[in-house]
């Protein structure tokens, strides 16, 4: 399976359990591989035929930005869920990436897989 890939996304929302992180949006990174039959729009060369990823990027940072969930695998999950609605997509991996999440160290991240169901 082919997949797109948008790295790095940054993107601000209320994460986190404590009152502190709560108050203010915080700066996250995600990263999503988005797992679909790209052969057609690679002989086509049309948009229709892939994944528009300049869409899906605007629906996750819609979502992010208006969140407010207390952990970043919350986060992730509603990302990948969001993802998978695309038609084309069959797969995703979502990485979430907290920056000031811990002192000393560069971030904490979390990444997920998920697949379309069966019956979809």
């Amino acid at each position: 399976m082919d997949r797109l890939i948008i790295r790095d996304l940054a993107a601000r929302c209320i994460i986190g359990l404590n009152e502190e992180e709560r108050r203010e949006k915080q700066d996250v990174l995600l990263s999503v591989s988005l797992h679909a039959d790209l052969a057609r729009a690679g002989r086509s060369d049309r948009v229709e035929d892939s994944v528009d990823y300049r869409a899906v990027k605007k629906k996750i940072l819609a979502l992010v930005e208006s969140s407010k969930f207390y952990l970043i695998e919350a986060l992730a999950e509603a990302v990948a869920e969001l993802c998978l609605g695309e038609a084309s997509v069959m797969r995703v991996q979502v990485a979430v990436e907290k920056p000031s999440a811990l002192r000393f160290a560069r971030s904490v991240a979390v990444e997920i897989t998920r697949e379309r169901r069966k019956e979809e």
